[in-house]
């Protein structure tokens, strides 16, 4: 098989001894079949046994190989080398402190996760005698595309709004709350409401699809932040706040007390609907 001299530069940053991350370039004879993580796999193995990154599965599951790859987030494990050109620049995923090399700090994203409430809340609980929770075909494919998610922190390098405001949720973590909610076993969406509805939630989004672009198996995620789980939809969320639009930033900020009160009302009226059935 045919090898084709690849030059990566990588960044590099040790906390105990650097006082800013600097880029430092490798050659690297690639297969043809390869990807972006066999090279770097090379040149921890061969090269450089001091650079440090994450990965596990290698094969678009695990979703811990995230990487910036030519300035946009990638799996490393699916950009193969044969789309890419001779000189590939990697850098750790945007908008996350840098722990070392192109490994990023991830506790924000895991609060903001967690913030949710990411589990069933059940209306009552079930002993193994009592049986299971039953959901029909039609309940489970209401949410079914949203479990897809591997949390691959993705779409967070990608969000301008997450880049622009640390408090924002975040794609994932707003598309985990809608998941719940369209759950028909579950009745914890009051306990994510305060989160989702909340000036750092749905109305700090700006909707641009940045999100869904990268994300790995969840494409509708766009859909997720602009979904059922309020309703209506966020337009007539909108009509009902007073709100213009929702697209530019500063419609929301700049929304009154009054505005954003009839627009929680409204989440809370059709969601009320949704869970009754209506």
């Amino acid at each position: 098989m045919s090898e084709r001299p690849v030059d990566l530069e990588i960044l590099r940053y040790d906390p105990d001894k650097d006082e800013e991350p600097a880029f430092q370039t490798y050659r690297v004879p690639c297969q043809e079949d390869w990807v972006v993580l066999d090279a770097v796999n090379y040149v921890k193995d061969v090269l450089d046994r001091t650079l440090s990154y994450r990965w596990s599965c290698h094969m678009a599951v695990c979703g811990s190989c995230g990487m910036m790859i030519n300035g946009e987030p990638m799996l490393s494990c699916k950009a193969f080398l044969r789309d890419l050109p001779d000189r590939i620049r990697i850098e750790p995923l945007a908008n996350f402190p840098i722990e070392r090399d192109l490994v990023v700090v991830m506790d924000d994203f895991m609060d903001k996760l967690a913030s949710v409430r990411p589990y069933l809340i059940l209306r009552e609980e079930k002993t193994v005698e009592d049986g299971v929770h039953l959901q029909t075909p039609a309940q489970l494919n209401k949410f079914k595309q949203y479990t897809l998610c591997i949390n691959c922190t993705l779409c967070y390098a990608a969000c301008p709004q997450y880049a622009h405001d640390e408090h924002f949720a975040g794609p994932a973590a707003l598309a985990l709350a809608h998941r719940y909610n369209l759950d028909s076993r579950d009745v914890g969406r009051g306990g994510c409401e305060d989160v989702v509805a909340s000036n750092a939630g749905i109305w700090e989004c700006s909707f641009v699809g940045a999100c869904s672009e990268v994300a790995q198996r969840l494409p509708a995620l766009e859909d997720a932040l602009a979904g059922s789980t309020f309703g209506a939809g966020l337009g007539e969320i909108a009509e009902a706040a007073h709100l213009t639009s929702l697209d530019p930033i500063d419609d929301v900020r700049g929304s009154t007390e009054y505005r954003r009160d009839a627009a929680l009302t409204l989440v809370r009226r059709t969601l009320d609907e949704l869970a009754a059935g209506t």
